[in-house]
């Protein structure tokens, strides 16, 4: 039988089925939790130990035993993107690709005095130490001043290890240019500062672990600088991403500070699911004995120090990065 409009007809009991469906519906979108959305977080990072949290987090997705995506909130999901260096990741900050991001000190300022501003938050620290000046052991390297002339790796133009290798060039009397100068700064991915250094075209790395370690160990460098308690990663939001969805932005951070927390409290399962993480994601091979000695010149630690901050502006400036301080009074804020 049809309607009047040549629409089916439908009994009573179909209007009965018809009207439970209505009301179970209706049911469960005022049932639904607070808050709830569907969306993915698109979250940067380093295949760098200095970037702990990160590497753990994925290799627990690995294992089945999510750990952001749970504390997050209903049909909330991570995904994960690798970068060599901050500078990188800044730009896909900016291009809005990327949410969130660890990130060392020097590539966010920057990042934040270019934007006025309006585009970077740091919302909580992540490593403090891990990493170093690192030198060939028989050219007699110990000051600023023996380095003229010389080839100093870094793992890209801008970030955090570039500027303080600048800094400590500068603060030592040399001239250092973008093209050269007394010494050659030479950003070079850190894989390749492996090998240049190997072959002796570079005369000293400045860089992070695990890579400080590696350049000991398999290359025969001595560390000649060690800033032991200097901030080296930081978790930051795309500013528009944290006031759009400042509640997912404080979650995540709790989770990174309960995270930040599992790690200093279990060491050695740490450190077998970051070589565990490096050898699956990124294929790097290292012996538990490398990052045993990495790990022990890290900090894991969620807190930030706006003085601290305040000591890489002054770094930017000194090298020609930032030509005044920027007013970093929106730089750190907590979602």
């Amino acid at each position: 039988m049809t309607s009047f409009f040549g629409t089916p007809m439908i009994g009573f009991a179909g209007w009965r089925l018809l009207c439970r469906l209505a009301a179970v519906t209706l049911l469960a979108a005022l049932t639904a939790p607070a808050g709830a959305e569907e969306m993915t977080i698109r979250v940067g990072h380093f295949p760098n130990i200095t970037h702990v949290q990160a590497l753990v987090a994925r290799n627990f997705e690995r294992q089945g035993r999510d750990w952001f995506a749970p504390r997050l909130g209903p049909g909330v999901k991570v995904e994960w993107y690798a970068y060599n260096a901050g500078p990188s990741a800044m730009e896909a900050i900016f291009a809005g690709s990327l949410d969130l991001t660890y990130v060392g000190p020097n590539p966010a300022i920057n990042a934040y005095a270019r934007s006025n501003g309006e585009e970077i938050r740091v919302i909580a620290g992540a490593v403090n130490g891990g990493s170093a000046l690192v030198v060939q052991p028989d050219e007699g390297l110990e000051g600023p001043a023996d380095f003229r002339g010389k080839r100093i790796g870094t793992p890209q133009f801008g970030n955090t290890q570039d500027v303080a290798a600048r800094a400590w060039l500068i603060a030592g009397g040399l001239r250092i240019t973008q093209a050269g100068g007394d010494a050659q700064v030479l950003p070079t991915a850190n894989p390749d500062q492996l090998a240049l250094f190997k072959t002796r075209q570079l005369d000293a790395v400045w860089t992070v672990e695990p890579w400080v370690s590696r350049l000991e160990l398999e290359a025969g460098g001595k560390v000649l600088v060690e800033h032991e308690e200097a901030v080296t990663t930081l978790l930051v939001s795309r500013a528009e991403f944290l006031t759009s969805h400042r509640d997912i932005v404080r979650r995540f951070m709790a989770a990174h500070r309960e995270l930040s927390e599992w790690i200093m409290q279990h060491p050695d399962e740490t450190r077998e699911m970051i070589r565990n993480e490096l050898m699956i994601g990124f294929r790097t091979d290292m012996a538990p004995e490398l990052i045993a000695r990495a790990w022990g010149r890290m900090h894991v630690t969620s807190d930030i120090s706006l003085p601290a901050l305040r000591t890489f502006v002054a770094n930017a400036q000194q090298v020609g990065f930032l030509r005044s301080a920027p007013d970093l009074s929106r730089l750190v804020e907590a979602p």
